[in-house]
């Protein structure tokens, strides 16, 4: 329910409702018809994780996705790499900075970093170049925070680099081969070796950068896009008539998906369930692209690369996750010995 209503509200509406963020609380948080079934809708969710954690079902069939997803790690970068270089081919293209509210044309600026990213050539740099753009154009249009994305996404490029297939990649294999007239006039090469070496250390910390970049996201979407202006968000729901896909209060559409969005954020924030919170994110973006077809495509690509991202790579270090999986581990190793303890002669 809450999923068809996650969206750039700004990017498909054009007014909103005229209701301030009190009256709308206490209009819906007074209404058992909106009350019970946020209530209800988080006790089955929370039912639900307590039971997969007693219960640890499906095993073999978890282990598994996992070993599968670790074979893509080497495509990590390229797919940060196409989910940050194509929006930004096309915010240069379509006259507008990063968002799609920020009607600002930096033509140049942005296609020359988006098809410097999809090559691959300096990778890092223009990545930092992007993220400090970014940074410096938030400071005067607060709007852009609708892509608080690209932070995290353009930290984690900026972390892991090019990886393969990418120029740099082709060009440091040229360079670093013996007698090469081109090794001869690289300039870069062994400094760029050297920093690599350096920063290779921090890039585990990869799948951190991105879930708490993609998490932060979430909630800037569903505290600030819904909750604290409920006005737009109403106004999401008139325009493409959603109480008569779902017959419930538009307050319940408006909470439901902001609290849900905040939510998968927060999860995504602290590294619980990361890979199964990542996918039930993708699930969300997909069917927002079918409900609201004006939605810009664009707007959501980094989204969609940095939840990829974690589906491949999971949690990575300071996460609930780990925890829960020491966990597991401590509970298989105790039944494995209570078995050879009832076995034993």
């Amino acid at each position: 329910m809450a999923g068809t209503a996650s969206a750039h509200e700004e990017y498909v509406v054009d007014d909103e409702h005229a209701v301030g963020v009190g009256e709308f609380l206490t209009e819906s948080l007074t209404d058992p018809f909106v009350v019970g079934p946020l209530l209800g809708g988080a006790l089955a969710v929370l039912a639900l994780v307590g039971g997969y954690l007693a219960v640890r079902p499906f095993p073999r069939d978890v282990a598994a996705f996992r070993t599968a997803m670790d074979e893509y790690r080497g495509y990590v970068p390229w797919l940060l790499r196409i989910s940050f270089g194509i929006p930004l081919i096309g915010a240069g293209f379509s006259g507008y900075f990063i968002s799609p509210a920020v009607e600002i044309d930096l033509r140049l600026v942005q296609v020359a970093l988006g098809f410097l990213l999809l090559f691959g050539l300096a990778t890092r740099l223009v990545a930092l170049i992007g993220l400090v753009a970014y940074l410096v154009g938030l400071v005067r249009w607060p709007t852009l925070l609708l892509q608080l994305e690209f932070v995290g996404g353009l930290a984690a490029i900026a972390l892991v680099g090019s990886g393969k297939p990418s120029a740099d990649h082709v060009l440091q294999r040229v360079a670093g081969t013996s007698g090469t007239v081109y090794r001869q006039f690289d300039p870069v090469h062994r400094r760029a070796q050297a920093f690599q070496e350096w920063i290779g250390a921090y890039e585990p910390l990869l799948p951190t950068v991105t879930r708490v970049g993609l998490g932060a996201t979430f909630v800037v979407l569903g505290v600030g896009q819904k909750l604290l202006r409920p006005g737009i968000a109403l106004a999401v729901v008139e325009r493409y008539d959603l109480t008569a896909v779902l017959p419930v209060p538009p307050e319940l559409w408006v909470l439901g998906a902001g609290l849900t969005e905040a939510a998968l954020g927060v999860a995504l924030i602290v590294g619980l369930f990361t890979r199964a919170t990542a996918g039930v994110a993708i699930f969300m973006f997909t069917l927002t692209l079918f409900a609201l077809p004006d939605d810009p495509v664009l707007a959501h690509v980094g989204l969609f690369g940095m939840a990829s991202v974690l589906l491949i790579t999971g949690s990575g270090p300071s996460a609930v996750d780990e925890y829960l999986a020491t966990l597991a581990g401590d509970a298989e190793r105790a039944d494995a010995a209570r078995s050879e303890a009832v076995d034993a002669p």
